[in-house]
């Protein structure tokens, strides 16, 4: 998954994962698949929270197929991925399945081999991780090209985002991280969660984090939830729904990162200045 190459094409594989339940990362998720497939790419999604099947629910699908399928050998990656909003390819997670939720080796590379062999045309795969720093959460991080963390204000999101870290790196040497913040007041309010979540990663792991964006609090965003539809596509106007076009864009042309506090700091006194 990591160099994924099709007749030459290039795929972006990106994992978002969280320390934290409840953080709204698969929300994130679904939303950043619709805004990049409106940005011309070619997107798939892999609900790899392989137990507790959530962006069908999100996205108010019923798949008759799921990555159960093809771990068993039933069937191939083109047979169990079902097609969402906008087109963008889901395959699915299973629900209610405990021996998934730690998958073994041979499982592993059942999953590998799939994107080796498919064929249809897919330009970014972004991994829908399990919340937690499980073993499969680990494998779909470092298979991944990059890794998002979504974080949140609150401050056991903080902490496990920071654990999520320090697992990644110490255990299997990632050193690349970018981190989203959701939930949050305002851009003021998403910086100061990031300072802190850089300043631990640089004081304690030495590693500075770049900073993706932030998606604010904002009612449109429980209620496209209620309706089972992409706040993006329910709402396309609200704030909500242009932060997340311009993380999209972000994550097609990476031009400016903020990367640890060093620049952190730096923007903060440039804002002030020009202020």
């Amino acid at each position: 998954m990591k160099e994924k190459q099709d007749k030459g094409k290039y795929v972006k594989t990106i994992a978002v994962a969280s320390g934290k339940g409840g953080v709204g990362k698969t929300n994130v998720v679904a939303n950043m698949a619709i805004a990049l497939k409106k940005l011309g790419k070619d997107v798939m999604i892999l609900d790899a929270d392989l137990g507790l099947s959530n962006i069908d629910v999100l996205l108010h699908l019923a798949p008759k197929r799921n990555i159960q399928h093809l771990l068993s050998g039933e069937m191939g990656l083109k047979d169990v991925v079902i097609e969402g909003p906008h087109g963008i390819k889901i395959l699915s997670a299973s629900s209610g399945v405990q021996e998934l939720t730690a998958l073994d080796e041979f499982q592993r590379l059942r999953i590998l081999e799939a994107f080796d062999t498919y064929r249809e045309n897919v330009d970014i795969l972004l991994i829908d991780t399990a919340a937690g720093i499980s073993e499969n959460v680990a494998f779909f991080c470092i298979a991944a090209q990059e890794i998002i963390i979504v974080a949140s204000p609150e401050p056991t999101a903080i902490t496990d985002a920071y654990a999520l870290v320090k697992v990644l790196f110490t255990r299997y040497q990632e050193k690349e991280f970018n981190v989203l913040v959701n939930s949050v007041g305002s851009s003021e309010e998403a910086l100061e969660v990031f300072k802190r979540l850089s300043l631990a990663a640089e004081k304690f792991l030495n590693i500075s984090l770049n900073y993706l964006g932030y998606i604010p609090f904002d009612d449109t965003v429980r209620k496209a939830v209620s309706s089972q539809k992409a706040f993006v596509d329910a709402y396309p106007h609200s704030l909500a729904s242009k932060q997340v076009a311009e993380i999209a864009a972000k994550v097609l042309n990476p031009k400016e990162k903020v990367k640890g506090t060093l620049q952190f700091f730096i923007g903060n006194l440039l804002s002030a200045s020009r202020a």
